[in-house]
């Protein structure tokens, strides 16, 4: 625990100080907790697989946590995919809810919830809009995750119990500098042979500036080509440099 200079230097003489000693220490965490972040990266890739047809996006969210470890939020991105794969379809924007509970004991951590994806428009097929359930637990630099839809995977007909694995490394090289390594395995149920079904990895470097995140990466899958081909002939699932910069406020 913190204590004020002259508390210590007092105490190093043999005087005995407990109301001052008592009255430095540190603050309880707070009961609620509020954040936000903004963002724009070159390109948004989610699970490795292009939502923006190679342009920039923008995103942003709001999160809250109470003390006891439950929390909630909104998170939000402008997106192509859908439009890009059907003219007939009117859509630009995700839009993230969810909710869970997390907490650690010693050096391992847990982390269970539920995540909606929106998808505000028109024109459609079968609906995108898709809701996750998720565990994951952590153990100091690593994180495993399970997440299991419960819903037809964003549109993919008959794909409901689909899941998706993925272990992420974050490995501190230098303190405000993080070395990342990511593999995840996206099973997709009812596609023909099992061709949606695919592997992405990544690996990059993010800095710190007191609260602004600047990250750099290499994302690539192997993803089948005639599965993930938008309608301008672009294959979302081949591999590419990535650049992102996030505040956090």
């Amino acid at each position: 625990m913190r204590k004020s200079v002259i508390a210590s230097a007092l105490i190093a003489a043999g005087v005995a100080l407990p109301t001052l000693v008592s009255a430095a220490d540190a603050a309880p965490a707070p009961e609620h907790t509020f954040t936000s972040n903004v963002g724009v990266v070159s390109e948004y890739l989610y699970r490795g697989i292009g939502q923006t047809n190679r342009k920039p996006a923008l995103q942003g969210g709001v999160d809250y946590a109470h003390a006891s470890g439950l929390y909630a939020g909104t998170w939000g991105s402008n997106v192509s995919w859908l439009s890009d794969a059907n003219s007939t379809t009117s859509n630009s924007l995700e839009w993230d809810f969810y909710g869970g509970y997390k907490n650690t004991v010693g050096d391992f951590g847990y982390d269970v919830g539920l995540l909606q994806y929106f998808y505000p428009g028109t024109g459609y097929g079968n609906n995108p809009n898709t809701l996750e359930g998720y565990v994951a637990g952590t153990w100091t630099f690593l994180t495993l995750k399970y997440s299991h839809s419960f819903s037809d995977l964003f549109g993919w007909v008959g794909s409901k119990n689909s899941g998706y694995l993925d272990l992420t490394a974050t490995y501190e090289l230098v303190p405000t500098v993080n070395l990342i390594g990511h593999i995840g395995r996206q099973k997709v149920n009812g596609s023909s042979s099992n061709g949606a079904s695919y592997t992405d990895y990544k690996v990059g470097v993010t800095k710190d500036f007191s609260g602004t995140v600047v990250g750099l990466s290499y994302i690539t899958t192997n993803a089948s080509e005639a599965w993930y081909t938008n309608g301008y002939g672009k294959d979302l699932g081949k591999g590419r440099v990535l650049f992102s910069l996030t505040r956090t406020f």
